[in-house]
């Protein structure tokens, strides 16, 4: 029994060691590697539980899981965070409160089952009040009781605003992405992906006194599941035959390989545009891949992730089907500071908006010129 339990134990730890290096393995190269970042949430907890059964038997065997454990920490450490020493802040600063949240289209569809989500998103804004709002999955429309933009003009203090749509219908509804900032706006960005898609980045320029700060609202390509996709993995005992199951599992893992190998090639196209902006940097968005994956590894280089620098917790911002997922980020330059990171935990969505307070020390970015 001794052997087989360190065999597994092995087997374990091994895979954790495999995810965490699927961060750095470009899908459009070998797409497996995105499917293995997946499990990186489940194989921790899985050493984490070896680590202290071998605690408890007192056994050597411990090292095996706790030396994959250190091997991953860079990983771990964007999923579950304790940071009981806050930061010192910058004196003489620009505190800005930023708020990230995919809407999923203002409960347009009536997923949540709840007629009044829309009041309660609504509601969530306004208590929290933010300098700076990113919605990705936004949705407006001219018909009476939809129109979003026009309502968050009147409700919150962030009325500037830079909306992007990459779907119209009937020339009166629209989906697409928006930013809102109570700073002024200077200069308006897209960032388009070549390819047939509903996602799309956004930049904008924001006067901050006398310093300019540029934001990032970025949705990168989601995974497009169907619904007969998400019912047969809530329950794939539903299906009755061999063969429709084996159907049904190719479908998924076919939308999974389409989407990593389209979110890889979008987030080379970001991240080098976050490379050469000429101001420092907020990036707020959707990124529909965890910590473990190429798509954040490859964006976050260089910046600093506010959940890292003050999140309390696990990390994960997923409100559905795997919810120890991790996809909402909120990063920025490290002439920033970051505080408050925390994750609101209304079912508003299918994400959780993601909150925190950075601050920008005066004179950071009032050197350089718009474009």
């Amino acid at each position: 029994m001794f052997k087989l339990i360190v065999f597994l134990n092995i087997g374990a730890a091994v895979a954790l060691v495999l995810s965490h290096f699927s961060s750095y393995i470009n899908p459009s190269f070998f797409w497996v590697a995105s499917l293995v970042a997946l499990t990186f949430p489940a194989l921790l907890f899985l050493n984490l539980l070896f680590i202290l059964y071998w605690l408890l038997v007192k056994s050597r065997a411990i090292f095996i899981s706790m030396f994959a454990v250190l091997i991953s920490f860079d990983n771990l450490k964007t999923q579950l965070q304790m940071n009981l020493l806050a930061d010192e802040l910058p004196e003489q600063a620009e505190q800005m409160r930023v708020l990230s949240f995919n809407a999923r289209l203002f409960d347009l569809y009536r997923w949540s089952g709840n007629p009044r989500t829309r009041e309660k998103i609504f509601k969530m804004v306004q208590e929290e009040s933010p300098d700076i709002v990113c919605f990705q999955e936004f949705y407006t429309s001219k018909k009476a009781g939809r129109n979003n933009l026009d309502t968050l003009i009147v409700l919150q203090r962030a009325k500037n605003n830079h909306v992007a749509y990459t779907e119209t219908l009937r020339k009166t509804d629209h989906w697409g992405i928006a930013t809102f900032s109570v700073y002024p706006i200077v200069h308006k960005g897209n960032i388009l992906f070549n390819e047939e898609t509903n996602n799309l980045c956004i930049y904008t320029d924001l006067l901050v006194g006398q310093d300019t700060v540029r934001v990032y609202n970025v949705h990168f390509q989601s995974n497009r599941f169907k619904r007969e996709d998400y019912e047969f993995l809530e329950n794939p005992g539903a299906v009755p035959s061999s063969d429709e199951k084996i159907a049904a599992s190719r479908n998924i893992i076919r939308r999974l390989q389409v989407g990593a190998i389209k979110r890889a090639r979008q987030v080379e196209k970001v991240a080098e545009h976050i490379k050469n902006s000429p101001y420092p940097v907020i990036i707020c968005g959707d990124f529909n891949d965890p910590p473990a994956s190429f798509t954040y590894n490859k964006i976050s280089k260089g910046l600093e992730d506010a959940f890292v620098k003050t999140g309390w917790g696990v990390g994960n911002t997923y409100n559905g089907l795997y919810p120890i997922l991790r996809i909402d980020y909120l990063l920025h330059s490290p002439e920033f500071s970051s505080s408050g990171y925390r994750t609101i935990r209304q079912n508003l969505s299918d994400h959780y908006p993601i909150l925190a307070d950075i601050w920008l020390p005066k004179g950071t970015g009032q050197t350089n010129k718009s474009e």
